[in-house]
């Protein structure tokens, strides 16, 4: 009989593209790793695996096992989600990916709230902007606060259920004492020494983007994703900065935020989960805990419900 977790582990290097790799986001060796591919290897009495460059692909057979993996896999977790449905508790553990720039106005109350209302449970949390989704499909986390910006389509993978949580605007920034906090448009941005994220990233190509559609292209004076490094370059007075809401501390010194009143730049948080027949209660409670985190945020002024406008 095939092994669930060495299915687990092929399923882990087929994504990750390496042993090395598998092995590191499994908490594992390299060598136990190999040891257990192997042995599935003799289970099935065909090579699942070729040398690829410096990684490893699926062979033909491989690529046929991984179908039924992905297959059983789902299955195991329908299962443990029925039970845990019938037994209707919040269980002991769980894991959540969330974004770095959601964690004093989301994460942080959610995670209070959760620990109050539930002591038994131990949330691990990774703060990360880095492929949530995928480390979702994989399992290695139960729960995802991820982003989508407007220009961005829907991509959310198979079997992934998604959960709107917040419609949040970026915010001009700039120093306490340059302007007041009446909105402004972004057009007049043209003028201003810019602090952006790079333009690889979500934030920065919806920055990019939202300029042209304001008549001119950013030429940014300086080039970071650390919220907290731009916003000190404002604070300084040195840049203005284009930064989503809820990834300032409303109680921050030293500078002012705006509304930008022609081409609104907005993100929409979700809450993403796999997709099983029955809830789980333990994965339920860390969404409904995020939501109620983000409903406060939208209750303190937040802006209209998603997709924007203009």
């Amino acid at each position: 009989m095939l092994d669930v977790r060495r299915l687990h582990m092929l399923k882990t290097v087929a994504a990750r593209g390496s042993i090395t790799a598998a092995a590191h986001s499994l908490a594992l060796t390299a060598g136990a790793v190999s040891q257990q591919l192997a042995a599935l290897r003799n289970e099935v009495g065909v090579d699942l695996l070729r040398p690829d460059g410096r990684t490893v692909a699926l062979t033909e057979a491989g690529r046929v096992l991984l179908e039924h993996a992905d297959r059983i896999l789902s299955a195991v977790e329908e299962a443990e989600s029925a039970i845990a449905a019938v037994r209707g508790t919040v269980g002991a553990a769980a894991t959540l990916a969330a974004l770095p720039s959601t964690v004093t106005r989301i994460v942080a109350p959610a995670l209070t709230a959760l620990g109050a209302c539930h002591p038994q449970l131990t949330v691990t949390c990774s703060i990360t902007d880095q492929a949530q989704l995928r480390e979702l499909a994989l399992g290695t986390v139960d729960v995802v606060l991820g982003q989508r910006y407007h220009h961005e389509p829907d991509a959310t993978p198979r079997g992934i259920d998604v959960s709107p949580l917040l419609d949040d605007p970026l915010l001009v920034v700039t120093a306490a004492d340059r302007d007041d906090d009446r909105p402004v448009a972004l057009r007049d941005l043209s003028a201003h020494d810019l602090v952006v994220p790079p333009p690889t990233t979500d934030c920065g190509q919806a920055i990019v983007q939202g300029c042209r559609r304001a008549g001119f292209t950013p030429v940014p004076r300086y080039l970071t994703a650390d919220i907290a490094a731009q916003l000190t370059l404002v604070r300084a007075g040195l840049a203005t900065a284009l930064v989503p809401r809820t990834a300032i501390d409303p109680a921050a010194p030293g500078i002012r935020t705006a509304a930008v009143t022609d081409h609104p730049i907005r993100r929409l948080l979700f809450a993403a989960t796999r997709h099983t027949g029955n809830a789980n209660p333990t994965t339920a409670a860390v969404v409904e805990a995020l939501r109620t985190a983000a409903d406060e945020g939208r209750a303190s002024g937040q802006p209209g419900p998603w997709p924007p406008g203009g």
